[in-house]
């Protein structure tokens, strides 16, 4: 083996110019050190012992695995096996890999400091301070994230809708470990889904995420436009779905510009300017599902998670959004979309 091998495969690969490079070219990661060390700060209870490992460069595996759906043995394993993983994270051969149980710990410890909302937020005012968050209007949307399916009986079921935890589960700290007790079902266009939503406000021209939102999958979208839409918006473009007189009224409220598509109802159709109306607001609000679709395809599948209970899908969806914020700005740097 050569002395320069490493340094001509890992130049080899960044040529092909992988995703995450590309990230890295961009984003001033040392943003996200200060909340994330502050937050995290562990006072030593003797010396000695094995440093941790950097906090920001544990932040970065978390992002690496929203963009690639890995699991934590997995994202483990990928991160020893692949040089542009290693690159990203800025460690080399010799160095040691955070196992999967220090990751989840890691995770666990976003959530219990609700950090995923902070670093998102985080980064989102930096956009808008940048100008690249226009304000000139907003889509919302909600899309489906489904977690494992639970199978359980019809008491149980009935006591879960109930919002109480069945005494099976009680009784044996294991199992319920395993139940999530918050995930919901939910029906649509014939599809089953068991999980949660995740609500998104996104702006209008740059297609970044501004605001979001976690609800179970039960939970109709509109209940929850009034924590996503506010006076800085300015216009609002949304589907039938969110078309009430109570959602006018608040729009009109706070002077945000309703763009919200009309709907008929039984025995008062639409007319043909009011659908004429609905078409000319779809070529706009039709881009928030470029989100949803970059979430699905690019970020493979990142719409189905493996974790158990709402508050750590909620600290999960948090990382996925600002994840799809990061590699978007990404895109409009790149790109130089304008």
């Amino acid at each position: 083996m050569g002395l320069f091998d490493y340094e001509f495969r890992l130049e080899e690969i960044n040529k092909k110019q992988p995703p995450l490079q590309k990230l890295n070219a961009v984003i001033d990661w040392e943003l996200f050190r200060k909340p994330i060390e502050k937050a995290l700060s562990i006072q030593a209870k003797a010396p000695g012992g094995r440093p941790p490992f950097d906090k920001l460069m544990m932040f970065k595996i978390l992002i690496l695995q929203r963009y690639y759906n890995l699991s934590d043995a997995q994202c483990e394993f990928q991160i020893k096996d692949r040089l542009s993983f290693m690159d990203f994270l800025g460690i080399n051969l010799h160095d040691k890999v955070p196992d999967e149980n220090t990751i989840w710990h890691f995770k666990e410890q976003l959530k219990d400091k609700n950090l995923s909302q902070t670093l998102f937020d985080l980064f989102t005012d930096k956009l808008g301070e940048q100008g690249v968050i226009a304000k000139t209007g907003s889509m919302v949307d909600a899309s489906f994230v489904d977690v494992p399916r639970q199978r359980n009986n019809k008491e149980d079921n009935d006591t879960l809708k109930a919002g109480a935890v069945p005494i099976e589960f009680g009784k044996n700290k294991k199992k319920l470990a395993q139940k999530d007790t918050d995930a919901c079902w939910a029906k649509k266009s014939q599809e089953t889904h068991f999980g949660y939503k995740n609500h998104v406000n996104v702006d209008q021209h740059s297609k970044l995420i501004n605001k979001y939102c976690v609800s179970s999958a039960s939970q109709h979208d509109s209940q929850l436009l009034e924590d996503l839409v506010d006076k800085d918006d300015g216009a609002l473009y949304a589907d039938s779905a969110y078309r009430s007189q109570d959602i006018e009224h608040y729009l009109q409220g706070i002077k945000c510009q309703s763009q919200i598509h009309e709907k008929g109802v039984r025995g008062n159709p639409l007319s043909d300017q009011q659908k004429a109306n609905n078409h000319k607001k779809s070529k706009t609000r039709a881009r928030v599902e470029h989100v949803f679709g970059f979430m699905t395809n690019s970020m493979h599948d990142g719409l189905h998670m493996r974790q158990i209970g709402q508050q750590r899908i909620s600290a999960c969806i948090g990382l996925l959004n600002l994840t799809y914020n990061l590699f978007r700005y990404e895109q409009i740097i790149r790109l130089k979309i304008s």
